[in-house]
């Protein structure tokens, strides 16, 4: 069995149970250690206590929104392809949230409902072996 994502940590938040179990249970044979966070307060602590390679990121959260986690993992650092990456998905189906995230430096952005090979793709892309880091 192939382990693409060995010795990678990801973040997975977003706000609803069935999202995060259907993430986790997509990723629970990669090889990655994973953590979960159900509103932005809690993906900033998680993001500082467990030092995330991969953050799967919801646009819209509880208590602080996806773009102000993202904002603040940032900070005034705003390239993309900085650790942790950041893989935004959102319910929005506009371009201007999508440039928001974008000029926030997010490394992929994803519009729900997705296909999990999609998101697979993403992962693959940024962390997988033989990704830059």
């Amino acid at each position: 069995m192939t382990v693409p994502f060995e010795g990678k940590n990801i973040l997975l938040v977003d706000d609803d149970r069935d999202m995060l179990d259907a993430l986790t249970t997509l990723l629970s044979e990669t090889g990655a250690t994973l953590r979960t966070a159900v509103d932005g307060n809690a993906a900033l602590e998680a993001a500082d206590e467990f030092d995330p390679d991969l953050i799967v990121l919801d646009a819209m959260l509880p208590k602080r929104s996806g773009f102000l986690v993202l904002e603040k993992l940032r900070g005034a650092n705003k390239k993309r392809g900085t650790r942790p990456l950041v893989i935004m998905i959102t319910g929005n189906a506009g371009k201007r949230h999508q440039m928001w995230a974008e000029s926030l430096g997010v490394d992929g952005y994803l519009n729900k409902p997705f296909r999990m090979e999609r998101l697979m793709d993403s992962i693959e892309k940024l962390i997988g072996n033989g990704a830059t880091e």
